[in-house]
């Protein structure tokens, strides 16, 4: 609701710049307000900054920043570095590893710590580093570790500082309260009125009527040649492997068979289920009761104020694991249709009825024949398929080309059409690759050059299920604006636009001149002789506009952020033309004090306020501790991640 009253800095990329295994596993402090940036004394020669005794070096700052590319592309797969870097990435990485650093250093000023035990503990929660049992593996941990390229003195430093930031920034936002006051003030706000009138002067009707020489537009198209620019596009080469590309794997022999029917004999061994409806009742004579009460066992629970749960297709060794082992035997000892004999668990004495027994034959080996061989065939097609792979891989590493690797693999290789790197074909944005392309795309547009052939497994879920994708880049066209010859009519329209464009302000600054003598926007329209406008009265609320969000129009916009009695143009997107918005009338609004947007706007402005706490305390913290920056450095840096 306030954010449209009060537009609270936040950083683009706040939420997903980190160093890689920060970004993979979502490592989340809460309330401690900071990114999950790391710092630490750095080995690094380059520095970016030093705070206080602490060093970043440029080596650090570059990996935390291909990091945050890499988690922002899985939402813009068309991001570039040279954009990221264009909004303010690299800063806001290095800002992050400063405060970050800052942070710690004066929290251990000031005698707060981090114990190895806390560490332990945060490591443990984090689900990536869990095994099958739900629990920490440590094997888990290390593979992860391995795959990242991390360390587990890297992942304690992160861990340390943004504990260490919790402890410091937590406090100083605890508890942070607006006064009812403010924030009646500011609900009432929502319900404030104004009055005023826009008017908009198009570029069309002040474009040359004569077409541009060609000097003209190619000079135009020189200034503005940014503005054409086409996206990187690559052909992707590709060839699949599957089951058909290792046709003579040998059949399962009758040892093989034998042995995977011992090795699962218990799989076919004949099974016994049961359905049972149970309660848990405290003593042996309560559960006595209820089974002597010759009522079925739901009524019986059910006067005396209890509740049955019902089982389906249970186990015996199931059975045991939800309650007991002699609960389950005596569940199993009884006859369908009859009580199990009370026996007692852990939670108390089980009233068990068996509601039906289904019973499942056992199978003999040549009853399991059939399947045990479409198994093991499996199997061995998914062995051969990943030795042929394996050796794919190898020849590439060893300089062989993708189209001599498939035609000693007699597979047929087949080029896309030129791709973006959101998968699509380029200049066809209703067209995508072919699907077993797309898994290949990002790691496509990863590649330095053309020529540099790759194996990897398609995904699991998808169609292509159990194939191998052996592919390379076949072409790449870098980022480029199209050609002057190939866009001429978009050119010669944007041209018309932009001179149009120049008009339109000419004829806007006409009329702010008139109403600044406070002449009526209508009278000021007339006497400035503009083409063709129509004034618009425009009356609205607040609480009006607040509902357009996310796309408030804007010229609304600027309305409500002007005085009263004045007068501002502004131009339109994309040279269309001019607007020119005057502001009459502000009729404050009006709120009962006990009104529940009252006590939300308090809340939100409590949070506003405590945000605020934390920034002043960062900023405080780097200013105490010391934080010396290398310019130079960084330029280089950019440089460096542009590719320049």
């Amino acid at each position: 609701m306030l954010d449209f009253i009060r537009k609270l800095s936040k950083s683009r990329f706040g939420a997903f710049i980190g160093v890689a295994f920060v970004v993979l596993l979502g490592l989340a402090f809460a309330g401690a307000d900071v990114t999950g940036m790391r710092s630490g004394s750095l080995s690094g020669t380059d520095k970016a900054a030093v705070v206080g005794k602490t060093a970043i070096s440029t080596a650090d700052v570059e990996k935390t920043v291909k990091s945050a590319l890499d988690s922002q592309r899985q939402q813009n797969p068309t991001l570039t570095m040279k954009d990221l870097l264009a909004q303010g990435g690299l800063d806001q990485v290095l800002d992050g590893l400063v405060e970050r650093a800052a942070m710690d250093e004066w929290g251990r000023k000031y005698g707060f710590g981090v114990s190895k035990r806390l560490v332990d503990s945060e490591i443990a929660k984090i689900d990536a580093f869990q095994g099958p049992d739900g629990k920490f593996s440590q094997a888990a941990y290390q593979a992860l570790l391995t795959q990242r390229g991390l360390t587990d003195a890297l992942v304690r430093d992160d861990l340390g500082k943004g504990l260490m930031a919790r402890q410091v920034l937590v406090p100083a936002s605890f508890g942070a309260k607006m006064p009812q006051g403010v924030a009646l003030r500011y609900a009432a706000m929502l319900k404030e009125k104004r009055v005023g009138q826009i008017l908009f002067i198009p570029s069309a009707a002040y474009a040359p009527k004569s077409a541009p020489s060609d000097q003209q537009l190619a000079a135009f198209y020189k200034a503005h040649e940014s503005a054409y620019l086409r996206p990187e596009r690559r052909t992707v080469r590709y060839a699949l492997l599957d089951a058909a590309s290792v046709p003579n794997v040998p059949a399962p022999s009758d040892a093989e068979i034998a042995t995977r029917y011992k090795l699962n004999a218990a799989s076919y061994a004949a099974k016994e289920t049961r359905d049972v409806t149970q309660v848990v009742v405290p003593t042996e004579a309560a559960a006595k009761a209820l089974i002597g009460s010759g009522k079925p066992l739901a009524a019986a629970a059910q006067a005396a104020g209890l509740s049955t749960s019902a089982l389906k297709d249970q186990s015996q060794d199931s059975f045991a694991a939800q309650t007991s082992k002699a609960v389950a035997q005596a569940a199993f000892a009884a006859a369908p249709g009859s009580f199990a004999v009370p026996t007692k668990g852990p939670l108390g004495w089980f009233v068990i009825h068996v509601d039906k027994v289904t019973k499942i034959p056992g199978k003999t080996l040549e009853q399991a024949k059939p399947a045990i061989v479409a198994e093991i065939s499996a199997e061995k097609r998914r062995a051969a398929l990943t030795d042929l792979s394996a050796k794919a891989e190898e020849q590439f590493e060893n300089g062989v080309s993708l189209a001599d690797v498939a035609k000693s693999l007699n597979l047929t290789i087949a080029t896309t059409e030129p791709l973006i790197a959101n998968g699509t074909v380029f200049g066809k944005p209703e067209a995508k690759a072919p699907t077993a392309v797309l898994a290949l795309v990002q790691a496509a547009f990863g590649m330095e050059r053309e020529g540099q052939p790759q194996v990897t497994e398609l995904p699991a879920a998808g169609p292509d299920a159990g194939k191998v994708a052996l592919f390379d880049v076949g072409q790449i066209v870098p980022a480029a604006a199209a050609p002057l010859a190939e866009i001429k009519d978009q050119v010669t329209r944007d041209y018309a636009l932009d001179q149009g464009s120049a008009g339109a302000r000419a004829a806007a600054d006409k009329v702010l001149a008139s109403t600044a003598k406070k002449t009526p926007l209508a009278d000021a329209v007339k006497a400035a002789g503009v083409i063709g406008p129509q004034v618009q009265p425009i009356t609205m609320t607040r609480e009006q506009l607040s509902a357009m969000q996310p796309r408030i129009p804007a010229p609304l916009a600027l309305m409500f952020a002007m005085a009263k009695g004045t007068t501002k143009r502004l131009e339109a997107p994309n040279k269309a033309g001019w607007l020119v918005v005057s502001l009459q009338d502000v009729v404050p609004g009006v709120i009962p004090a006990n009104d529940p947007v009252v006590a939300q706007a308090a809340r939100e402005l409590s949070q506003a306020v405590a945000r605020e706490y934390s920034d002043q305390l960062r900023a405080a913290m780097k200013a105490e501790i010391g934080v010396k920056t290398y310019p130079a450095a960084v330029a280089t840096m950019r440089k460096q991640l542009t590719g320049q």
